[in-house]
This record gives C-alpha cells, sequence and structure tokens, in this order.
C-alpha cells in the first residue's frame, strides 16, 4: 500500500511504497484523471532530474509519476544486487499499489534500460515509451569502467565518485557556465547511498536485452545527447531493431540533454507525446 506525507503539496504528492526490495519514494503530480507519465531517472540521481519535465506535463494535463530507484533519492537502499529486471519490477509494484493500469513510461540511462526491460517484459502496463541515453545491453568493453566505479564505492563511497561522474555528464564548460547546476547534481550523486549505487552498478553489468528488443510492439522514442559518447550510435541501432521507434539527437547535449539543451529536450518529449496521445 502507499501512503500520504502530510508535508506533500497540494499539486505534489510525496508516497512511500512497499517494493519487492525496501521501500520506494515516489513523487505524484498533475491531474488525477489524466493520462499517467512515468519517469525514472539515471544512476546516482533522483527523481528531482525530471523537476522541469513533470511540471511541464502536468501543466498540459498528465498525471505524472517519479520514483527514486533504490537507494538513491530517498527510496531505501537494496541489501544486495540486483538485476535490471528487479528495477523493471519496481516499477511495476508502484503502478500495482497506485492502482494504475498503462502508463506512458520516460527513462534515463538507467531509467531508459530499465525502460527496455518493461517493453519486453510488461508490454501490456505501457501505453508508450521515452527511453534516453540508454543502451539495451553492456557489453565486454565496457565492464572494465563499472568494476572500477564500483571498487570506488566501496572504498570511499558515492562521493568518491561525485566529480568525475558530473564531469563526465555535463563537461567542464556547462559546469564553469552553470555552477549551480553542477553543485546540485553533485550533491545529488554524492548523497546516494553506497549500496543503492553498487546494486544498480551491478545491475548495469548485467544489462542483456539486445537480442530481445526487437519484441518491444509500443509506440517508442529514443532521445539521446549528441555528445554523449557512443550512445548515439548504439541508440541508431536499437532505433533499427525497434518496429517503428523514432530517434531523436539532440544538439550540443551531453548524457543529461534535458539539463543542458532543456529547450530541445522539451520540443522532442512534446513530439514524442504528440505522436502517441491518441493511445490508451
Amino acid at each position: 500500500m502507499a501512503t500520504t506525507d502530510n508535508a506533500a503539496e497540494a499539486r505534489q504528492k510525496t508516497l512511500r511504497v512497499a517494493g519487492p526490495a525496501g521501500e520506494i519514494a515516489v513523487l505524484v503530480q498533475g491531474d488525477p484523471a489524466g493520462a499517467s507519465v512515468f519517469m525514472t531517472h539515471s544512476i546516482l540521481s533522483s527523481s528531482m532530474m525530471w523537476d522541469d519535465e513533470a511540471a511541464l506535463l502536468a501543466a498540459r494535463g498528465y498525471r505524472v509519476i517519479r520514483a527514486d530507484a533504490r537507494g538513491h533519492g530517498e527510496s531505501q537502499p537494496p541489501a544486495g544486487p540486483c538485476t535490471m529486471d528487479a528495477l523493471a519490477a519496481d516499477t511495476i509494484a508502484v503502478l500495482d499499489a497506485l492502482g494504475i493500469e498503462r502508463v506512458h513510461y520516460v527513462g534515463l540511462s538507467l531509467g531508459g534500460m530499465s525502460g527496455f526491460g518493461l517493453g519486453i517484459r510488461h508490454a501490456r502496463r505501457l501505453s508508450s515509451l521515452c527511453l534516453c541515453d540508454a543502451r539495451a545491453d553492456t557489453p565486454p568493453e565496457l565492464q572494465p569502467a563499472w568494476a572500477e566505479r564500483i571498487a570506488i564505492a566501496r572504498e570511499q563511497g558515492t562521493a568518491g565518485l561525485a566529480d568525475a561522474t558530473i564531469e563526465r555528464w555535463f563537461g567542464r564548460p556547462f559546469e564553469d557556465a552553470h555552477p549551480d547546476v553542477a553543485r546540485r547534481f553533485r550533491q545529488q550523486a554524492a548523497a546516494t547511498s553506497d549500496a543503492g549505487f553498487i546494486g544498480c552498478a551491478q545491475a548495469i553489468q548485467g544489462l542483456d536485452y539486445l537480442a530481445d528488443v526487437g519484441g518491444i510492439t509500443v509506440p517508442t522514442t529514443l532521445l539521446v545527447g549528441a555528445n554523449d559518447g557512443p550512445l548515439p550510435d548504439a541508440m541508431r541501432h536499437l532505433q533499427s531493431l525497434i518496429r517503428g521507434a523514432e530517434l531523436e539527437v539532440i544538439p550540443d547535449a551531453g548524457h543529461l540533454p534535458n539539463i543542458d539543451q532543456p529547450a530541445a529536450f522539451h520540443g522532442a518529449l512534446l513530439r514524442h507525446f504528440d505522436r502517441v496521445r491518441t493511445g490508451p
């Protein structure tokens, strides 16, 4: 069951949902009668990365649900390793607790990765997918980087990952031009529980949906920052595998295009909803 915090604002409610591996923190805002949108975030972040997008969609009549991943934001840390299927199951647990049958799903990075799992395993719970800056597999050449980050988290805590993560996401020029934004995300990364990061990083290490994404049948849009390393090419390949998928590459954007190029990202996001709004 979900319980509501007394401090919740009239237009935004904070909930605590019992998930498969612990309590999940959830934010809900917008028209309770509107079509539901579920938003999930990157590793070492939280629901706060979707603040502007949640307000944007709520203003257009959607009911927006945001959940903090295990051990991120206000959600309970996991007791051990987790899988991408388990993270997808957390989303289903929130939908069940709120009595929501189907949602439009928006996920970025870690949230996009688990979104592929939802599309493959839980299609009947989805009206559409909008997956951002995410791949559907973790090939061998990427495994050492995640092993190194897990080792740092075990030795130094997530604070030891914060600076390098923010520079990788945004680049030094963005950090210098927007110090308040960079500081906010750096603080959130450092505040992520060690167990939350390690568990979700292990899920990324085990990511293996690529062979199955061709089975995704719900309307799908893929968004990616043009400057996000190898991900534009990876998402072009994913577009070729998912029937009817649309791809938009956000110019001059990195790993979090909604933050460093919000106007372009919001335009692409709204085009997705214009495309799928005739659906359930």
